[in-house]
């Protein structure tokens, strides 16, 4: 079964109405995103913690890569050019980092705040190729706005 955005948009919107941290607000997403689709089978944050950094923040799913440069993979790519990553093959992606073998394919949001401030990516990932459509890459950046891009969110 695939993603019901409308449903999971509105479940988020409830959950996270009047939270403002960030890692309480990231845990959150993340569990609901997680557990809504079969296709997910890593689902995290990816905190800017430094320049050109990112280390690993809430998430579900195995061990996760602790700390990730801009300069590398699919969550750096993401990071570094400001731009959603959808990757039907990372085994096809230049400098792919394999945190996990199972992986086959990747989504990876940058995450704003109503500032302009890149905070952090999402990153969802795969073991089906091809699994992630511009449906997901919508609905995401959708659920991406509604949490972090508000003020004080």
């Amino acid at each position: 079964m695939t993603m019901d955005y409308d449903s999971i948009i509105k479940t988020i919107a409830a959950l996270t109405e009047g939270e403002t941290d960030t890692v309480a607000l990231m845990a959150t997403v993340v569990c609901e995103l997680h557990h809504a689709d079969e296709r997910f089978d890593w689902t995290g944050f990816y905190r800017v913690t430094g320049p050109e950094t990112l280390k690993i923040g809430p998430y579900q799913g195995g061990h996760g890569c602790l700390v990730i440069p801009f300069s590398r993979g699919v969550c750096g790519a993401a990071a570094r050019t400001g731009e959603v990553q959808r990757v039907d093959d990372v085994e096809a992606f230049p400098g792919h980092i394999a945190c996990a073998a199972s992986t086959r394919s990747e989504i990876v949001l940058p995450v704003w705040t109503a500032a302009g401030d890149l905070i952090a990516v999402l990153d969802i990932d795969s073991d089906r190729p091809g699994a992630f459509t511009a449906a997901d890459e919508a609905g995401l950046a959708e659920i991406l706005r509604l949490v972090f891009g508000r003020p004080g969110g």
